[in-house]
């Protein structure tokens, strides 16, 4: 995701390397560097250039600091920019009613769908609300089909009516089982085409007629780019709806739909997709986005996902082992479990500020734990428990039965006793302590 995008921005900041002062000359050179890497990244010529400008008029204005480089404060004002252009700050969700009512509209293939069974799944499992996903798709059963399999896979009624042509009367249909067996939420998923045509426009305008829903939401793939700005500004002339939903954002996507949506549109993107999973979905934070465009990571959300993971408890209990130094295999799989639960694992280290770039073309499989999940699994429970009592024969017998070889298991071993070490020294305050003062006194004087 932006990955290209980063490397231009990158690039273009770098001609004012090594300068004293902004200057008309060298900011002219290194925001025509901007300016075509957002044309690159499919932002529209006017968005790319209205930017470029807004970003030179502050430039020009700044005074430069003596403990800040140009180049820096470019890349400040840069990213304010960014963030503005991408909406300045998240937006809520209205899911309030009784029952609330949340439109979905888009075109077909966008990920409507699927995106309706992750908005279910969120409501459900970090608002605490109860609810129910609509099938509005009156001319293809498969769709029915599917939304009740999405349903299913997060535990969320689906109400349908097949054999029915009226989607309203669907809709209606659906609010007053709401209303009848306490749904305090109704996701009505509509059906989408292939290309925008007056018929599909008329019917979900009939639709959003009918039953006034609190949040009505267009969803595109942010894989097409300008054409999804275009997409969105007819349908947002025909529903004037209230936020944009982006999917697909882990594929090989350019990105200028992100960008320049909100100025083309005026809608705010309130949510985007980044995976297949049904927890692969993440509220639209427009100064986190463009952090992460410019390569400074997301340190908040990737501490976000990692309390979302996080279990009090458990902490508390391993925190004790640690101490006693009985921190153990049990332990360490249980940690890579926790991880592989925060999603994607390129994705969670470009959070990382600097990883971003570093990862650029390296291909980070989410099957990264496997090898050593095996070989944890391939141990006994004593040897899980006891990781001394591994000799060579016990060593051979796990590199034969999990498929890996000797030498992988040894280089595991001395990686578990580097973390045991690791995690005792944080708990070890004194020690910690006194780590600190040493590389202080390591310092080149």
């Amino acid at each position: 995701m932006f990955e290209n995008l980063t490397e231009k921005f990158d690039r273009a900041f770098k001609v004012l390397k090594g300068e004293g002062q902004i200057t008309e000359i060298n900011v002219a050179e290194t925001l025509k560097e901007v300016r075509r890497a957002l044309l690159d990244a499919d932002v529209s010529f006017k968005t790319a250039k209205d930017f470029s400008e807004r970003v030179k008029e502050k430039a020009l204005g700044q005074n430069v600091l003596t403990s800040v480089s140009p180049g820096q404060l470019l890349v400040k004002i840069t990213h304010d920019e960014l963030k503005e252009l991408m909406g300045g700050s998240a937006s809520d969700i209205n899911y309030q009613g009784n029952p609330g009512i949340i439109l979905m509209s888009g075109l077909q293939g966008s990920g409507k769908t699927t995106f309706s069974g992750k908005l279910a799944n969120y409501l459900k499992t970090k608002k605490g609300k109860k609810p129910l996903l609509v099938a509005c798709d009156i001319y293809r059963p498969a769709a029915i089909d599917q939304l009740h399999v999405v349903g299913e896979s997060v535990g969320v009624e689906v109400f349908s009516d097949r054999g029915n042509t009226n989607a309203v009367d669907i809709a209606k249909k659906a609010i007053a089982h709401a209303k009848e067996k306490g749904f305090n939420v109704v996701i009505v998923d509509t059906a989408g085409r292939l290309a925008i045509d007056e018929e599909m426009m008329t019917e979900i305008e009939n639709v959003k007629k009918a039953i006034a829903p609190s949040e009505t939401l267009f969803v595109v793939d942010a894989m097409t780019g300008q054409d999804a700005v275009n997409t969105a500004r007819t349908f947002n002339e025909r529903l004037n709806f209230d936020g944009v939903v982006l999917t697909k954002l882990d594929g090989d996507t350019r990105g200028g739909a992100a960008l320049s949506i909100k100025s083309e549109v005026s809608k705010p993107i309130k949510f985007v997709g980044t995976g297949e999973k049904m927890d692969a979905l993440d509220v639209f934070y427009p100064e986190r986005m463009a952090s992460r465009i410019l390569g400074m990571g997301d340190v908040v959300s990737l501490v976000e996902k990692a309390q979302e993971q996080y279990d009090e408890e458990q902490a508390k209990k391993l925190e004790k082992k640690i101490k006693k130094n009985q921190f153990d295999f049990n332990d360490f799989l249980d940690q890579i479990q926790q991880i592989k639960k925060m999603g994607s694992v390129k994705d969670l280290m470009g959070m990382i500020p600097g990883m971003g770039k570093a990862l650029k073309d390296v291909e980070v499989s989410d099957d990264a734990f496997k090898h050593i999940e095996a070989i944890i699994r391939s141990m006994t429970p004593k040897e899980r428990t006891n990781p001394g009592v591994l000799d060579m024969s016990r060593k051979k017998r796990i590199a034969a039965g999990s498929g890996r070889s000797l030498d992988e298991v040894n280089k595991l071993l001395k990686q578990f006793d580097q973390t045991k070490e690791m995690m005792k020294m944080l708990t070890n305050k004194s020690q910690m302590m006194s780590m600190m003062k040493n590389m202080r006194g390591m310092r080149p004087r």
